[in-house]
């Protein structure tokens, strides 16, 4: 049974020109809060319960620091603008973050894994390596992000709600035309039965025929339909990432890698150390990564060795 309270979170978080993952994120959260407090509406809570909701996290759920930022984030979300109820101080501090050294793989390992994979998970896997994108921003991909001209692709509402461009490789000309061909094919079937893929809410509004342009496809469609969670319309979304998940895992089994832990995200790192290591400035590979700031870049440089900025050990001279 619907929640009308997280209903108006929900317009609210839309209102304000949250992404999708924010607001599922968001209402979840606030959601675990009220059911930790014995479905109590919130109006009727405060500080100390949501303090006590918080080292509950920390010290029974042992949650990551992050994790316990969202947590908090929602439900302060939730107070300020829905409520319009001022926290105040919580007497609550969160755990520092510490740094960790990011998984990067050598070259040889991201050419035995892409090696282990064909067709469109493949393609999948070399534009997270070869441009440096997250799973999500390449399966997001539409026909009109891709430029086949100047080599580069155009990453919109990242991380933060940003856009974004990042360099393509040349190497992935053939396989994306094949995609995008394919994509519009898939589209114009869609077309014909008066569907087709899933729209921004306002693009949709604004333009209701943007779902016949080729342009909107999906370079990676799901191969089933589903109802939008704005408008409830069926239509086509993109693939899921647990598709590609799934055969990752795979061809990191048969790559026989099994000293690192890999995951798709694995490739994003790799790209920007790969990058770094070719000796590309510090500033461009934070721009292709659509990092706010250079300090979040400059990790990778731990991981480079005497690759960097020309550095060796001093033992090589002895």
């Amino acid at each position: 049974m619907a929640s009308p309270f997280l209903d108006m979170i929900r317009r609210e978080l839309r209102l304000r020109g949250y992404s999708m993952r924010t607001e599922k994120t968001y209402v979840h959260w606030i959601k675990q809060f009220i059911y930790f407090n014995k479905k109590q509406h919130p109006k009727d809570l405060g500080a100390a319960e949501v303090k006590a909701y918080l080292s509950w996290l920390a010290n029974e759920r042992h949650v990551a620091i992050n994790t316990q930022k969202v947590a908090l984030n929602s439900i302060v979300f939730m107070y300020h603008k829905i409520l319009n109820t001022e926290l105040g101080d919580l007497g609550f501090t969160l755990a520092t973050k510490q740094r960790h050294i990011p998984v990067v793989l050598e070259v040889n390992e991201v050419k035995a894994i892409i090696n282990e994979l064909s067709g469109r998970n493949r393609t999948i896997v070399e534009l997270m390596y070869g441009s440096g994108l997250r799973v999500s921003e390449v399966l997001r991909l539409r026909v009109q992000d891709i430029n086949l001209t100047r080599y580069a692709l155009t990453i919109r509402n990242s991380k933060g709600n940003k856009d974004r461009q990042t360099i393509l490789s040349s190497r992935l000309l053939a396989p994306l035309t094949t995609l995008i061909e394919q994509a519009v094919h898939t589209q114009q079937q869609d077309n014909l039965m008066g569907l087709g893929c899933s729209l921004p809410f306002a693009m949709a509004r604004k333009n209701p025929n943007a779902f016949k342009s080729p342009a909107w496809a999906f370079l990676f469609p799901s191969t089933t339909y589903c109802n939008h969670p704005v408008t409830g319309e069926k239509c086509r979304h993109h693939l899921h990432q647990t598709v590609i998940r799934k055969a990752l895992k795979v061809a990191v089994t048969k790559a026989q890698l099994f000293h690192k832990r890999i995951s798709c995200h694995t490739f994003r790192h790799s790209f920007a150390t790969h990058m770094l290591m070719s000796g590309s400035d510090i500033r461009t590979v934070q721009e292709l990564l659509g990092h706010n700031d250079v300090k979040t870049t400059q990790i990778y440089t731990h991981v480079l060795g005497k690759h960097y900025a020309g550095a060796n050990s001093p033992l090589d001279v002895l």
